[in-house]
């Protein structure tokens, strides 16, 4: 029999979509009162992959990526996934712009293995974890490399998404106590 453990702790990442810089910063302010300083942010990347928000978000999406500095347990993610759906909620209601969802929020996080999406969409590769809240592996790291999997979103195969991941992934090594 295995001997039963905690998992080491992850690095939370929030995955950021809106056409609306001021949602964008208004996100980094409520992550960061809630989770901690951001500890990296990625450029804001054009995200023309796919139109499948283009009815209720608009067009002219960007996406950009926060790392939390203070690493997470990874039993946590459902909970901060249920946060940013409220989040997304609460910045709607505001009626600051014309779009019903003017912002899209994904947590996720990074181990040295793997990158990890929640989502409220069941599929065949997620795993439920509980609260209405689903998580998969979205990129593995083998090989000194991101490797996308099967149902890997279009955007996360790309090389600036990745070249971020590898530097979030970076960090949390630095971070972790030498063995």
């Amino acid at each position: 029999m295995g001997e039963l453990r905690n998992p080491d702790l992850a690095l939370l990442i929030l995955a950021v979509t809106s056409g609306h810089g001021e949602a964008l910063s208004w996100s980094r302010e409520r992550s960061e009162q809630r989770f901690g300083p951001v500890a990296l942010a990625s450029d804001a990347f054009d995200f023309t992959e796919t139109d499948y928000y283009a009815t209720t978000m608009g067009v002219g999406l960007k996406k950009l990526f926060f790392a939390i500095e203070s690493p997470i347990d990874p039993a946590n993610l459902a909970a901060i996934k249920r946060q940013t759906n409220d989040w997304e909620a609460e910045y709607a209601a505001l009626h600051r712009h014309a779009e019903p969802r003017p912002l899209n929020l994904d947590p996720g996080y990074i181990t040295p293995a793997k990158l990890v999406l929640a989502s409220t969409k069941d599929h065949a590769h997620r795993i439920y974890l509980g609260d209405g809240i689903f998580a998969e592996v979205t990129l593995s790291y083998r090989s000194g490399r991101w490797q996308p999997l099967n149902w890997t979103y279009p955007d996360y195969r790309r090389a600036d998404y990745q070249q971020f991941f590898t530097t979030c992934r970076s960090r949390l090594l630095q971070s972790r106590p030498m063995s």
